[in-house]
């Protein structure tokens, strides 16, 4: 016998297929009213329990901008949040939940489409324009709403692709479960700001004239942060943050509890990505992926959960299980096409979801700041592929650099006052990076040139490889090219394209070879016809930070003939980082060329990294931009910072952040 809703749910369909015939549907609907009518009989004399003849409700409490790290409850240097205690009291506790990507739109699209972001195209912060759903695919609270349930969302969206129509019944500040009819089952999200990031945009004065609940001398400061006054108030303003957003789910638990729903109701408290202290959102290391999760399991419900109540589960789930698991819970079948799998639900088997032991970490544009990092975490190991290695994480990104912490951080860099722990922040990443999360919960130590963990390093390599292929991996094409012919039917461009993209892939993993090694095939790379091919050979050239006469001199006639802007810009990149090339005059003749303020913004990008990274004297204006591009905020925030720093901002140091030794293993 089929469960009451998904027999509720075929009989929808079957309305909706024939809605055109009036006769049909009286039809169809008075077959599956009579099954749905006996299905309770059956079921009472069967081993079903009663609470199965209704469908427990979903509530989402999700906090903004939080890792685990920093609730007491998962580290010990968190801070106490007893009302989430109380719902692992009556639930249980993921210790290895993660977001798939470090910044809200793109995490949040992720949780409402159950799809990897690089694979439909979301996967950049903030959209530069909505991609369309994959074929056959709707944000699942569509499919519970043609279930029956009242779908309510109180209030971020933040999506990245074009909302389903009928996700939601009520989606406001004011949205809730109240104005649901009698007995309707409901599921319910609502997200807490109180964390977010812009709280901690504070003057430094605040240090002195604001003080905390938390007192900033108890407060633990991770090991890649400058050890200063201004961290540990910082620190524990976030504490008191934290604390105050426990009080906010309590009042929400409490509502639920007056309304006599606790036990029918699952209740999720998640983060909806890590951080915020400097390096957790918008960064690619656990302090912006690993979240916390607590599930309550309601006593009606008990059933669904596959794991003992009051426990905690350490097998691994990301948000792409997220909405798969709202659908198991309910009772739904499976949705095809998507990427996640449901981990509590009839008919799970808790030794299955106690061995998944992997998730996938994505970063690419953060507003105006590009990147391209992938990370696969399996068991204890977390591995970290930076594609473009050359953008340092301290690359400025206008609303990161509005937290008086982060300037500190970037002041103390310049004049020389940090450890190499905290240096790494401001220099180019090693092309990859493995970490032992169990003995370095922060990610200081690289083991990815240990020969004792030569090994491991093969094995993530080629499992987070297998996964990209496999997608495909759409951020191995500019953005500007996806803007222009793929946003409308993502995944669709990604299969047409998908021999193209692994070839892209194969030149980019060029970098994972010495440079001797690796140049005949990056020569061959610059003179190919496809001019994404030549744009990835020299970000690998750049990458290595290295060059012979062959790549200079092909380089030089790329910045003055190559009929593609961005590989003009991409050679002289390539040459200002290998040589003493000043870049300016060809990053302007290639911005004047621009199509897009996506492909405009690709450009500035280089000349942030160029004058920030390498000292080059690059000075850029509107006159620089066409008026289309001017249009684009992320180009009106790089022109902001231009304007600010007057020009050429100085590195004091004079450092050079060559790659050769650094990048290659």
């Amino acid at each position: 016998m089929l469960p009451f809703v998904v027999l509720q749910s075929r009989a929808a369909e079957c309305n909706q297929w024939f809605r055109s015939s009036s006769w049909l549907s009286a039809v169809c609907t008075f077959v599956f009213g009579a099954v749905l009518f006996l299905s309770p009989l059956a079921s009472a004399s069967g081993s079903q329990s009663e609470s199965h003849n209704k469908r427990p409700n979903i509530v989402w409490l999700i906090s903004e901008d939080n890792s685990y790290h920093y609730l007491e409850l998962f580290d010990p240097h968190g801070a106490p949040t007893p009302n989430i205690a109380g719902l692992a009291e009556s639930g249980l506790i993921f210790r290895n939940a993660f977001s798939n990507a470090p910044v809200c739109s793109v995490a949040r699209t992720t949780l409402m489409t159950s799809c990897l972001a690089p694979r439909i195209g979301t996967q950049f912060h903030r959209r530069s324009k909505l991609a369309s759903m994959p074929p056959g695919v709707r944000m699942f609270p569509a499919y519970l709403r043609d279930a029956g349930y009242y779908t309510t969302n109180r209030q971020k969206k933040d999506y990245n692709a074009i909302e389903t129509p009928g996700t939601w019944d009520q989606s406001s500040p004011k949205a809730t479960w109240r104005n649901r009819r009698e007995g309707q089952p409901f599921f319910h999200m609502q997200s807490f700001g109180s964390t977010h990031e812009g709280t901690l945009h504070f003057p430094e004065s605040d240090v002195e004239k604001r003080p905390t609940k938390t007192e900033p001398q108890d407060v633990f400061v991770a090991p890649y942060h400058p050890d200063t006054p201004l961290m540990r108030y910082t620190v524990a303003r976030y504490h008191d943050n934290i604390q105050t957003m426990d009080q906010q789910i309590g009042a929400v638990v409490d509502a639920l509890r007056t309304d006599g729903l606790l036990d029918d109701t699952f209740i999720f408290y998640f983060g909806d990505h890590g951080g915020v202290l400097p390096r957790g959102k918008g960064y690619a290391y656990e302090s912006g992926l690993h979240v916390p999760l607590v599930v309550h399991v309601p006593a009606n419900f008990r059933d669904l959960a596959p794991f003992p109540v009051g426990g905690s589960v350490d097998g691994f789930v990301s948000f792409i299980d997220f909405g798969a698991t709202a659908l198991q819970l309910a009772g739904l079948p499976p949705v095809e096409g998507v990427d996640g799998q449901a981990f509590l639900g009839a008919g799970l088997d808790a030794k299955m979801l106690e061995s998944r032991d992997t998730a996938l970490g994505y970063a690419d544009r953060f507003d105006e700041k590009y990147d391209f990092v992938r990370t696969l975490r399996k068991g204890k190991f977390e591995y970290v592929r930076s594609y473009q290695p050359f953008n340092f994480d301290g690359l400025q990104n206008n609303y990161r650099y509005q937290m008086a912490a982060y300037e500190q951080w970037r002041k103390l860099y310049r004049e020389g006052e940090l450890n190499p722990s905290q240096s790494q922040f401001f220099e180019a990443r090693p092309v990859e990076l493995l970490f032992d999360i169990e003995n370095d919960l922060h990610e200081v130590v690289n083991l990815a040139k240990d020969p004792a963990y030569a090994a491991t390093l093969l094995e993530m390599r080629a499992l987070l490889r297998q996964q990209l292929l496999a997608m495909p991996d759409l951020s191995f094409i500019p953005e500007s090219v996806l803007y222009e012919n793929a946003f409308d039917s993502p995944v669709d461009y990604g299969q047409e394209n998908k021999e193209r993209i692994e070839r892209l892939m194969s030149i980019a993993d060029l970098q994972l070879m010495e440079f001797s090694s690796a140049k005949k095939d990056i020569h061959a790379a610059l003179q190919d016809n496809d001019e994404l091919a030549r744009y990835w050979g020299y970000i690998v050239a750049s990458s290595f930070g290295e060059s012979d006469d062959a790549l200079g001199s092909l380089a030089k006639q790329a910045v003055a003939v190559d009929p593609s802007p961005l590989v003009r810009c991409r050679a002289a990149q390539y040459l200002a980082i290998a040589g003493d090339f000043e870049p300016q005059v060809a990053i302007k003749a290639s911005l004047r060329e621009a199509k897009s303020g996506v492909e405009a913004n690709l450009m500035l990008n280089m000349a942030v990294m160029l004058r920030d990274g390498e000292g080059c004297d690059i000075r850029i204006s509107e006159q620089d931009l066409t008026p289309e591009a001017l249009e684009a905020q992320d180009v009106r925030r790089r022109l902001a910072y231009f304007a600010a720093g007057d020009g050429k901002v100085s590195n004091p140091r004079g450092i050079k952040r060559k790659q050769k030794k650094q990048n290659n293993p």
